[in-house]
């Protein structure tokens, strides 16, 4: 299929209701717009430390992962952050794994975003059309 990357902004979510609140202004909430790449066969949201620091998110603890090849690394995992592509959000805890370049989007946020992937035209497209859909069972 090649690789699929994808326009989205992470957000602060502490920040976010800070200034919902009125408790800061809503220019100070820390938000990072990258060009993602998505891995369906991947679940988590991945960043880096980089990325961790510049949004400001703690690290709610801390596991093991494994990454391409079968190797292990210790990866820290964040407090929520938000993830928002064109008129969707959800949110979700983020793996950071030490060295990554990229923001990888996995199959969570992607079922949050109701997002998949068109793999002939390499793009993410809604998994319901334009129309957000939720469905609750």
């Amino acid at each position: 299929m090649g690789e699929v990357r994808t326009e989205v902004t992470l957000v602060n979510i502490g920040d976010q209701n800070d200034a919902d609140r009125d408790y800061m202004p809503q220019d100070q909430v820390r938000r990072l717009t990258v060009n993602a790449v998505v891995d369906t066969g991947a679940w988590p949201l991945v960043i880096n430390e980089e990325t961790r620091e510049k949004l400001g998110l703690r690290i709610k603890k801390t596991s093991e992962a494994t990454v391409a090849g079968g190797g292990k690394v210790s990866s820290g995992i964040t407090e929520y952050v938000e993830v928002r592509w064109k008129d969707r959000e959800t949110s979700c805890e983020a793996v950071v794994l030490p060295g990554e370049t990229d923001v990888l989007i996995g199959a969570y946020p992607l079922e949050g975003l109701d997002l998949t992937v068109n793999p002939k035209r390499r793009e993410v497209v809604g998994a319901h059309g334009d129309t957000r859909l939720n469905v609750i069972k």
